[in-house]
């Protein structure tokens, strides 16, 4: 994809008659986003980590803190056994994770955890997220090969990591880090706001239609 993508833009350049790489152009374009005025904002009042909190558990998220990264499989193995404990049923604890939580210890926590990519058969995935957006209770997740969009969209249940100090005011701020750590887009970003939802038929609101039943958040 990206591949075809600079293919297609190179064609553009020449036809402009530019080089591969215009700093000038480059330098003139970052000008102008920064001196573009934003348009009407609401006002994100108070603590942002607390804001984001409330308005994930208001998409039908659940949410809990964590202070340390290591505590980080003891919190998904209970959040797993309160679920199955909820059932009355066994709930799985086998699933996968991105590449940057393989390091964890999953077996001392009574998990099987796999770092790879879900597949339809996995029914628990764990993930980080590139940011959290305050306003809406939004995690922002970014495709990669290391953060495969495969994780957060096929299991049931979702567990995502979000460090506190990647949660920022609005959208807007989103776009901003995104231009100041990527050197381009990634082939998708992804927002999500709780568990998969529709309301298609009689207007009756079913989770779990385009993805998890459920969602939870831990705030690293």
């Amino acid at each position: 994809m990206a591949t075809a993508r600079d293919n297609i833009l190179g064609r553009v350049r020449a036809a402009l008659g530019r080089r591969a790489r215009d700093e000038r152009a480059l330098a003139a374009a970052q000008a102008y986003i920064a001196a573009h005025a934003q348009g009407p904002r609401p006002k994100v009042a108070g603590d942002l980590v607390e804001r984001f909190m409330d308005r994930a558990r208001d998409m039908q998220s659940t949410v809990e803190r964590v202070e340390e990264r290591g505590e980080i499989p003891r919190r998904v193995a209970r959040y797993v056994n309160g679920l199955a404990a909820a059932s009355s049923a066994e709930s799985s604890r086998s699933g996968v994770c991105w590449p940057e939580l393989a390091d964890l210890d999953w077996a001392d926590a009574g998990l099987h955890i796999e770092a790879r990519p879900a597949t339809g058969d996995d029914r628990l995935a764990v993930t980080g997220a590139f940011c959290a957006i305050a306003e809406t209770g939004t995690m922002v997740i970014l495709s990669g090969a290391a953060t495969p969009t495969a994780s957060i969209l096929l299991p049931e249940t979702h567990v995502a990591v979000v460090r506190r100090e990647r949660i920022v005011a609005g959208m807007e701020d989103v776009f901003a880090l995104l231009r100041r750590e990527r050197s381009a887009l990634p082939r998708a970003v992804n927002l999500v706001s709780g568990p998969s939802r529709t309301g298609d038929i009689e207007q009756t609101i079913v989770l779990g239609a385009h993805g998890p039943y459920r969602v939870h958040v831990l705030v690293l």
